[in-house]
């Protein structure tokens, strides 16, 4: 009897789990943008959805599929640098830094969609952090801001 050979870890783990999960970032600015990306999801998606609003008057029912998880930031109960005002893309981008640090520790086997919405500043700090300091491929990082 021959042993078979051995696949890498990477490979193993996508057959296990073909669903790429999704990581989703958008302000109040990217509202439509958001629910459209969303309607094209499978409803077996997984992920997470990160929504920066002014307010809690913004905050609304979002139709994730069942497995993805919104997380709604409200600026106003948020601070910045040094105690000052929370700036637009501030929380956002704090929220999903530090989740991506947490969550995307395998480099070589993550297979994550990262859609980045709304303001661009913060779109871009995000996808910076992502493609240097994570080493996310940047053709896994998608852009759509206003």
């Amino acid at each position: 009897m021959t042993a078979r050979p051995s696949r890498p870890v990477s490979a193993r783990r996508a057959a296990r789990n073909p669903k790429a999960p999704h990581l989703i970032a958008a302000d109040e600015t990217s509202f439509a943008e958001l629910e459209a990306l969303i309607a094209t999801l499978p409803l077996c998606a997984t992920g997470r959805v990160f929504v920066e609003v002014p307010d809690a008057s913004w905050i609304s029912e979002l139709q994730a599929p069942s497995r993805m998880t919104v997380t709604w930031l409200d600026r106003s109960r948020r601070t910045g640098p040094a105690g000052s005002e929370c700036g637009v893309g501030h929380a956002l981008t704090r929220a999903v830094t530090a989740w991506a640090d947490e969550m995307l520790y395998e480099h070589d086997d993550d297979t994550t969609r990262v859609f980045l919405l709304g303001d661009p500043l913060a779109a871009s700090d995000i996808a910076s952090h992502l493609t240097g300091s994570l080493e996310v491929p940047a053709s896994r990082v998608f852009a759509l801001t206003n």
